[in-house]
């Protein structure tokens, strides 16, 4: 009787989680008059009788299953009219919470407790505040199908304390940070989510469940907030830094050392309920991370990660489209003119980036969904020195001066779906052409969000003294949710399409075609977590005159194991294909048939000590060329203060062949042995929360000794070359940076840092063999070295004026 009886509660029990998951559940908003400290400690008389939200369900690495009562956590909310307070209790046993401490917008080796609020409830974006059990802030903004966008910041306060049942936090998030809609009552979205590290479990309230696509679209609901004032958003963070510039150009009438002062301000302000302009005057970019350079033999573009904060940040409603590529905004402009430098002359100092003169970003949603951005951001002229043949020096006008803008609209539609159109305007003083670029895009999802259908057209229009238009459209539709899933892709663009002066792109002409197909298991097996299959193949075609260009095959499987390490195996095979890029010059390269197999492993990162890595391996028809990759990383936390990272790649590669040069009309290939090393280690000593000192050391060294030079036939196969002999053409290429950056946040979205910066480059047309003496060579080069201090406070127009209140 007793197994019966005990089998029923089971039965009931599971039929009544079911419900709860299936369930979307709600809290009920209170209102306080008194505000909680917010020290960490949850004795505050205003958490009594509040309603409390637990029972989290986890996402990973068991979906469904819900949380155990001595792993339990319990959630409150209040708020008042000037903020939502956050009550958070994470029971587990104090030994094991991870809580090791890292910058800002880092979790590292830590547990965390977050809230992620959708003020519109619109299903398709949010705000999240994310704070770990070593008290550092981490905060997102996510927009639909759950892109995160971690560069967004705000300005809020937090506490955490550990104790003998876990530990605790509570939040203050002023309504400052955020933005709703000024109605009377409102229901926000809601959900939140905890992580237990060494256990790489993570759960959430309102069940996200990992086979239905979209993240935000599955929250919980707040429920009953009355008479919400949206606060006058208005804030001020002036700058000043302060540059001290060695390199050793020891030329005359060209200092060796040079300083400047740098003064400036960002402003962000609230236009209404739902919009914010952020402006940035006189920008300071100048303590980012590094470019991480390497030897590009390819005829494309190498494309860089964007480490300035504007740029990155709120930047969601700008990036709809693909056509905005930040870099392309001082650091990297789409547009030279070197015709004014003459053969003769000789370049002494060649700048690659033109100084952002001021950057603004309009953004915002309304109640009705609509997003609206405005963006623009003026670059100045870049002056390239050069001596002429008498040793005369002058400056040449490389680019004008630039404007860059941005208009977006974007209608959320039902069922996380959306329209939008985008338009970029790249404007240029003088002679120089301009650029526009305009596009229109649909997402349509069934209501289950299940099913698919999106797409986009383009135009792009160069004026200039010749004009040119160019035309591009996507097509993709599929199941994207499920256990199953799959998408079939066709993209097209005429030979005219070139959207980049404002984003990144490589070529045009091509139809391409893709179908991908995926299985997913979210349940955890007997010696798995989750496993992950695809496999896609990909058809492309000249879109003029419609030859063929390429086929291309890749599978894959990704595992998770018990012991949280886990696996990916990946097979790639390329037919032979003809490549119209390789060649430079518009003539066919008949491209050899070629295969890549790898496998990855990552471990358990919760261990003090981890390491992991890569091994791949290519192989080319073409005169049995081979490619070796070996990557190896170790990551050592010696403490929750201190850590260090060690990465080791060394990529050799044999009789492989590519362009090499051009003589008059004909293009030469070469088949040469290259190797490629790259070394980086990378320290972090954190003080506090607020304040840690992070050091990159890398080095990167890679060459090309070629072995036989071919001559490419008309009909885009390789013949022996005859010519005269060809010298010169090996490549020996060293970079070496050094990153050191202190930050310490000395009040609310205040910083000091200081940022130490030594950079080195040398490109030689002989092979320096061994590691060693390029190491050597690198670091006796000339060397550019910087050293920078920055002061940048945070002015809450709110707090100055209830200051001048009191006083």
């Amino acid at each position: 009787m007793k197994r019966w009886l005990t089998f029923f509660l089971l039965l009931i029990y599971s039929i009544c989680s079911a419900q709860d998951i299936a369930k979307q559940r709600q809290l009920p908003a209170l209102r306080t008059i008194t505000s909680p400290k917010i020290d960490g400690i949850l004795d505050d008389a205003c958490w009594i009788d509040v309603p409390i939200a637990s029972d989290f369900i986890q996402i990973r690495p068991n979906p469904g299953k819900i949380e155990t009562q001595d792993r339990r956590t319990e959630m409150k909310v209040l708020y008042d009219d000037v903020a939502i307070y956050v009550y958070a209790r994470m029971y587990d046993h104090p030994d094991s919470v991870s809580h090791e401490l890292v910058s800002r917008d880092q979790i590292g080796n830590a547990d965390f407790i977050s809230i992620i609020l959708d003020p519109f409830y619109d299903k398709m974006n949010g705000n999240g505040f994310f704070v770990t059990a070593a008290g550092v802030q981490f905060d997102a903004k996510y927009s639909q199908v759950g892109d995160e966008d971690s560069n967004w910041n705000a300005v809020w306060e937090s506490a955490v304390k550990l104790d003998d049942k876990g530990w605790t936090c509570e939040m203050k998030i002023p309504y400052s940070a955020l933005r709703f809609s000024g109605k009377d009552i409102q229901n926000w979205g809601i959900n939140f989510s905890r992580r237990i590290q060494r256990t790489n479990a993570q759960s959430f309230w309102n069940f996200v469940d990992p086979k239905v696509n979209g993240f935000i679209n599955q929250e919980g609901l707040f429920t009953g907030l009355k008479d919400l004032k949206p606060p006058l958003r208005l804030s001020f963070s002036p700058y000043v830094s302060g540059y001290i510039n060695h390199y050793p150009a020891n030329l005359p009438g060209i200092k060796n050392t040079t300083s400047r002062f740098n003064g400036g301000m960002d402003v962000k302000y609230g236009i209404n309920n739902s919009f914010t302009l952020d402006m940035t005057l006189v920008p300071d970019f100048g303590q980012v991370q590094s470019d991480n350079r390497i030897l590009n033999l390819t005829p494309f573009e190498v494309k860089f990660n964007e480490n300035r904060q504007f740029f990155t940040e709120g930047t969601e409603l700008f990036n709809k489209g693909d056509l905005f590529y930040s870099k392309r905004i001082g650091s990297i402009p789409a547009y030279y003119n070197y015709s004014a430098i003459g053969e003769t002359d000789k370049v002494i100092k060649d700048q690659t980036e033109a100084k952002v003169l001021n950057a603004t970003k309009i953004s915002g949603r309304t109640a009705k969904g609509l997003g609206i951005g405005i963006f623009n951001a003026i670059t100045n002229s870049m002056q390239t020195e050069v001596e002429d043949a008498q040793g005369n020096f002058r400056e040449v006008e490389t680019q004008p001066l630039t404007n860059y803008n941005i208009l977006v609209f974007d209608q959320s539609l039902k069922n996380n779906s959306s329209a939008t159109f985008i338009n970029t305007n790249v404007l240029r003083q003088g002679s120089a052409y301009d650029a526009n670029v305009t596009a229109l895009l649909l997402n349509l999802n069934n209501k289950g969000n299940k099913y698919f259908i999106n797409g986009n057209g383009k135009m792009s229009y160069l004026r200039g003294e010749e004009t040119s238009t160019g035309y591009s459209y996507t097509l993709r539709f599929g199941k994207q949710s499920g256990n199953f899933t799959w998408s079939y892709n066709q993209v097209y663009a005429d030979d005219q399409f070139d959207p980049s002066d404002m984003g990144f792109f490589t070529n045009n002409n091509f139809l391409d075609q893709r179908v991908g197909l995926g299985y997913n298991i979210f349940k955890p097996g007997k010696w798995y977590n989750e496993w992950q299959n695809w496999f896609n193949m990909t058809y492309s075609r000249r879109a003029t005159p419609g030859d063929y260009q390429s086929l291309g095959i890749e599978t894959g499987s990704y595992v998770r194991f018990k012991n949280l390490w886990s696996a990916e195996l990946d097979v790639n095979y390329d037919a032979k294909a003809n490549n119209f890029y390789e060649a430079r010059n518009g003539q066919i390269y008949k491209a050899p048939e070629n295969y890549t197999i790898g496998l990855y492993i990552n471990p358990n990162r919760a261990k003090a000590y981890n390491f992991g890595g890569n091994i791949r391996y290519q192989e080319q028809q073409l005169f049995k060329g081979k490619s070796y990759n070996f990557y190896l990383f170790q990551n050592f936390r010696l403490n929750d203060k201190v850590a260090f990272g060690l990465d080791l790649s060394f990529n050799p590669n044999y009789d492989f062949v590519n362009w090499v040069t051009t003589q008059g009309s004909q293009s030469i290939f070469s088949k040469y042995d290259r190797r490629t090393v790259e070394n980086s280690f990378d320290a972090k000593y954190t003080f506090t929360n607020l304040m840690g000192v992070t050091v990159v050391f890398r080095h990167y060294w890679s060459d090309r000794r070629n072995k036989d030079f071919y001559l490419l036939k008309p009909d885009g196969n390789l013949t022996d070359y005859q010519g005269p002999a060809l010298t010169a053409l090996d490549r020996n290429y060293n970079v070496f940076n050094i990153d050191l950056i202190y930050i310490w946040q000395f009040a609310p979205g205040s910083t000091l840092s200081v940022s130490y910066k030594d950079a080195a480059e040398t490109s030689d047309p002989f092979y320096r063999q061994r590691y060693n003496k390029n190491l050597s060579g690198i670091l006796n080069a000339p060397q550019n070295n910087s050293l920078s201090v920055k002061v940048l406070y945070f002015v809450d127009y709110l707090d100055l004026k209830k200051k001048r209140k009191k006083a």
